[in-house]
C-alpha cells in the first residue's frame, strides 16, 4: 500500500487516538475525530480510505456513527473497523449487521491491526 491512503481514527479518549497515531503513523495519512458528530464532518469532507470506530463514547456512539455513515450516498462505501473494548458477540453482531467490515478488541497487536487494514483497503480497492 502506499501512502495515498488515508485513516480517520475516532475515539473519545486522546490516549488511544494518540496510541493508534504512533501506530499507523508513516504508513497512512491520518485524520482524527473525538466524537460521531466531527466523525461524520471529516468523513464527509476527506473520503478517508478507511475508519477506525471506537463504539463506547459520549452523546453518539460507534453504532450510530456507522448507522448515520452508511446511510449516506458519499460515506456508505468506506471501509469501518470497530476497534473497542466493548467485547461480546452481542456488540461484534450488531457491529457487523450495521455495515462495519471487521471488529477488533481491545488490546490488539500492531502488526494484526495493520494486516486488517491492508486487507480492507486491497478489497474496497477491488
Amino acid at each position: 500500500m502506499d501512502k495515498k491512503h488515508s485513516v480517520l481514527i475516532v475515539d473519545d479518549e486522546l490516549a488511544n487516538i494518540r496510541l493508534l497515531s504512533g501506530m499507523l503513523d508513516g504508513e497512512y495519512k491520518l485524520h482524527a475525530a473525538t466524537n460521531g458528530a466531527d466523525a461524520i464532518k471529516i468523513a464527509k469532507e476527506h473520503r478517508p480510505g478507511i475508519i477506525l470506530l471506537d463504539v463506547v463514547m459520549p452523546e453518539m456512539d460507534g453504532y450510530a456513527v456507522i448507522a448515520e455513515l452508511k446511510a449516506d450516498e458519499m460515506t456508505k462505501d468506506i471501509p469501518v473497523i470497530f476497534l473497542t473494548a466493548a467485547d461480546g458477540p452481542e456488540n461484534e453482531n450488531k457491529g457487523l449487521m450495521l455495515g462495519a467490515d471487521d471488529y477488533v478488541f481491545k488490546p490488539f497487536s500492531r502488526a494484526r491491526l495493520l494486516e486488517r487494514i491492508k486487507m480492507h483497503l486491497l478489497l474496497y480497492e477491488l
